[in-house]
């Protein structure tokens, strides 16, 4: 968007870098609460709150803008589009990347009736007045809409893969060669084991698998709530087939995506509408067909048409029939993973800021609008 004459600043929760960090592009400005966020990975509703007040009252305190942008983290950010637009006189848009707190239920949060209900009332009221509601799926626009949003406030904008993201030949993937990985048939999970991710199906494939085909290897990349759990059932199943490794850096994504042979996403059917995983992008842009377990309503399901499979994520039989097929069908995973590149090259980070920024431009309050075209003079601020 700063490319295409925005200047566009971010306003981050905690310390983090410097905004003179070379990370940082031109025509973008970072800048931090400076408060304390914890590092372990599991904030609670006290941390939420706070953030939410940092961020607030440092989003306050900016010059005018004329476009503000609320996003999902911490939940409840919705709610503060709208004030903040106001403070500025600027239009607002919410970016969904989860709906809240309709996923507090799927996640395992108990929240008092009476207390959720206030929250998921103000939520609604609160994106029923922002100019623009963008949402990472048709499947959520749909539940937008289902809450009272006004269909034609929402736009669909899907996530994309990180675009260092390509196919690494499995042949020549270093990451393979680190990780001893040798030259059996590798079907991975790469990403956050988050609590609205079930394993269950998972295990049972797994458990199949090691009785039937022994070299063919689950490789389980990643952190989250749900791995502890996941690494116990395993041990407690006497697993040998099933392979941890710790998440991996952005910049190593390409060699360990593409040392796998498949992918699989995991996703909790109560959760259509309200989250839709980023892992399959990832495995689609490194040239590998991707199995979905999830709903076959999601914006997942959609992307994978051609390049992989939907199925049942507490369906182990069905999942390690599908993996047998890949495993003994090269020319399969061969063809679907020419498809899968195809499939994450038509929509990547330029196409999505192309659609974000000709929205924010169109939702821009009149007195916001450049009166000239001189680069660095009546530009918008975002």
């Amino acid at each position: 968007m700063a490319a295409a004459g925005w200047r566009v600043t971010v306003v981050a929760d905690g310390a983090g870098p410097s905004p003179s960090s070379s990370d940082v592009p031109p025509g973008v400005t970072v800048v931090r609460t400076g408060g304390d966020v914890r590092s372990d990975g599991a904030p609670g509703v006290r941390d939420y709150l706070f953030a939410l007040r940092r961020l607030m009252v440092r989003a306050m305190r900016l010059p005018r803008q004329d476009v503000v942008v609320t996003m999902t983290d911490p939940p409840l950010l919705a709610l503060a589009g709208p004030m903040l637009a106001a403070r500025h006189g600027a239009a607002s848009i919410h970016w969904c990347q989860d709906l809240y707190p309709a996923l507090l239920p799927v996640l395992g949060v108990r929240v008092s009736g009476p207390l959720f209900g206030a929250v998921e009332r103000a939520s609604v009221y609160a994106l029923r007045h922002h100019d623009a509601v963008v949402t990472i799926g048709r499947c959520m626009a749909r539940r937008m809409v289902a809450l009272g949003v006004p269909d034609e406030r929402i736009t669909v904008v899907p996530n994309w893969a990180d675009p260092r993201i390509h196919p690494v030949p499995r042949a020549e993937n270093p990451f393979r060669f680190r990780n001893g990985l040798g030259d059996g048939f590798i079907v991975a999970y790469s990403g956050n084991l988050g609590l609205a991710h079930p394993m269950a199906g998972v295990l049972d494939a797994a458990a199949e698998l090691d009785r039937t085909d022994p070299d063919i290897t689950i490789l389980v990349i990643g952190e989250g709530k749900g791995r502890p759990a996941l690494a116990e059932a395993v041990a407690a199943r006497g697993l040998r087939n099933v392979r941890f490794l710790p998440l991996q850096l952005a910049e190593g994504l390409a060699e360990s995506l593409s040392a796998a042979d498949l992918h699989f996403a995991t996703m909790d059917p109560r959760a259509e509408g309200l989250l839709v995983p980023s892992k399959v992008a990832g495995a689609l842009a490194a040239g590998r067909p991707c199995l979905f377990l999830g709903p076959a309503g999601s914006e997942a399901a959609a992307l994978v048409n051609g390049c992989g499979r939907v199925l049942d994520p507490y369906d182990g039989s069905g999942l390690a029939a599908a993996v047998r097929t890949y495993a003994r069908n090269p020319a399969l995973c061969a063809d679907e993973g020419r498809q899968a590149v195809a499939t994450a090259a038509a929509w990547d980070a330029d196409a999505a800021a192309r659609s974000f920024s000709a929205l924010a431009a169109a939702v821009l309050k009149p007195s916001a609008r450049p009166m000239t075209g001189a680069v660095g003079r009546g530009l918008p601020h975002a």
